[in-house]
């Protein structure tokens, strides 16, 4: 719940930040000189640019909870990997499954299941990329079967 609210704070921050830059970039605008009103253009793009990616990340978050929230009421959730007194699993045991998990996801290559538990295990095992690119594999097969 922490890391949702967190995420919620620094969303509302990031919004106020860039209505405050979006203002700036009005009254650069409002000048009538050419640099400034280049820079007010500018002003207005990149903020642009990050709500679309902000919006992207946490649209990412909410589908991915989803998922896992449905994998672990049906039971699927549990990569059967050694837990440490912190709750995650073991990186060198998460590496040595690893294996097993992408031949899973091979295996049933239009199972949001099986991609999903191939990113969790990517994700123990310190691989983020490949995590993140499973996940939203997951996501892609779970919104094509609705």
């Amino acid at each position: 719940m922490t890391t949702r609210l967190g995420a919620l704070i620094m969303a509302a921050l990031l919004v106020l930040y860039l209505a405050l830059v979006g203002w700036r970039a009005v009254q650069f605008m409002a000048t009538g000189e050419p640099i400034a009103i280049a820079m007010g253009i500018a002003l207005l793009v990149l903020p642009l640019i990050a709500l679309w990616a902000l919006w992207r990340e946490l649209s990412f978050g909410i589908r991915s909870q989803e998922l896992v929230r449905r994998l672990d009421a049906e039971g699927g959730l549990d990569l059967q990997l050694p837990l440490m007194p912190s709750g995650r699993p073991e990186r060198a045991a998460a590496v040595a499954a690893l294996d097993g998990f992408r031949d899973a996801a091979s295996a049933e290559p239009d199972s949001w299941r099986a991609a999903l538990r191939l990113g969790l295990a990517c994700d123990a095992a310190g691989d983020r990329r490949s995590a993140r690119q499973a996940v939203r594999r997951a996501i892609e097969l779970e919104r094509a079967k609705r």
